[in-house]
């Protein structure tokens, strides 16, 4: 039963909203005299783009081939169990890893030996997982065991919280970075943004995106004043958001990917409903499975925290192959 499924990416209070870690490329220098301050220039400029292109290449020249998978693995919740349930999701066929530097809710260094363990038992390369983590703004964390200096101003707050990311997680990129929730200022979000912008123009962000965000305009409103566009908005999919009908099309509109959470968790009455019932009857599956087909015809890329190996299997069904009728889509399309 639905009970007993422990499968929610993640739960946040409503009010909120292996490649090696010492590769440090070589400073290249210039080969020749500058001799101007527009030659200077010139040199600064171009050294700073080779250097930049150095640093965004991964030790010994392989570029990450992740692309974020049409269904994640999240890990909230999970403590001394994260490890195990990640390598085990690895080892299911899962390629993409959600989580965050919130020790409130989130082992991340399990995240990161799991990966480890992964790659040493040649189940997948840590270049072929997507891997997500996430700053959170201070009131998203514990008080008593917060990962940065919350006495620093917010940029260092997020470079903080990058490096020890990537301590946890053993690595020397990760693929996003998403800002856990907005903070209570349009203004502090944007100094967030331009971290997340720099650490992407660094080359160890391959793309950015933001989490908790259900106000259709102030999303608007970063997009817009945002160098580097949001690739990414992960929210949690349910009744009281009206399911994010307009951040959803806003998302299709432009080309980003939206992520939900507590999908199954947030949504009884949708399992329980006959368009959803019937369409798992016909099809030999579960109504957990007819959902998550159900998202991924709407452009959602869901996330599941299943610990049963089971129930990662019958995820994996439902994103690689149910395909649902158009008018099973269009049934449990009018109930949101």
């Amino acid at each position: 039963s639905q009970g007993n499924r422990e499968r929610q990416g993640k739960m946040l209070p409503q009010v909120l909203p292996m490649r090696s870690f010492h590769h440090i490329p070589p400073r290249i220098s210039s080969p020749l005299p500058v001799r101007n301050s527009r030659c200077v220039a010139a040199a600064t400029l171009s050294l700073c783009i080779l250097r930049a292109a150095a640093e965004a290449t991964p030790e010994g020249g392989q570029c990450s081939t992740a692309s974020m998978p049409p269904l994640m693995y999240g890990t909230a919740w999970k403590k001394e169990r994260t490890e195990d349930l990640v390598l085990t999701a690895l080892k299911q066929g899962f390629r993409g890893v959600d989580t965050a530097c919130q020790p409130k809710h989130y082992y991340e260094p399990g995240v990161g030996a799991a990966l480890r363990r992964a790659a040493d038992e040649g189940v997948v390369r840590r270049e072929d997982v997507f891997l997500q983590t996430k700053y959170t703004p201070i009131r998203g964390q514990d008080p008593k065991n917060v990962p940065y200096d919350q006495t620093k101003g917010l940029a260092e707050q997020v470079k903080e919280s990058f490096g020890v990311s990537l301590k946890n997680l053993g690595t020397d990129y990760v693929d996003s970075l998403v800002l856990h929730s907005p903070l209570s200022q349009h203004s502090d979000t944007m100094i967030v943004w331009r971290q997340f912008e720099i650490l992407h123009g660094e080359g160890v962000v391959k793309q950015l995106g933001l989490s908790n965000q259900y106000d259709l305009q102030a999303f608007k409103a970063l997009y817009e004043d945002a160098t580097v566009k949001p690739s990414v908005l992960q929210n949690r999919f349910y009744a009281d958001s009206g399911y994010d009908k307009g951040l959803r099309s806003f998302c299709l509109e432009h080309g980003i990917k939206y992520q939900s959470f507590w999908t199954l968790t947030g949504n009884p009455q949708l399992l329980k409903s006959p368009a959803v019932k019937q369409a798992a009857k016909s099809m030999d599956k579960t109504p957990e499975q007819v959902l998550f087909a159900f998202c991924l015809s709407q452009g959602i890329t869901p996330l599941t925290g299943t610990s049963s190996t089971t129930h990662m299997q019958q995820d994996l069904d439902a994103a690689s192959s149910l395909k649902l009728s158009d008018d099973q889509i269009q049934a449990i399309k009018a109930l949101l």
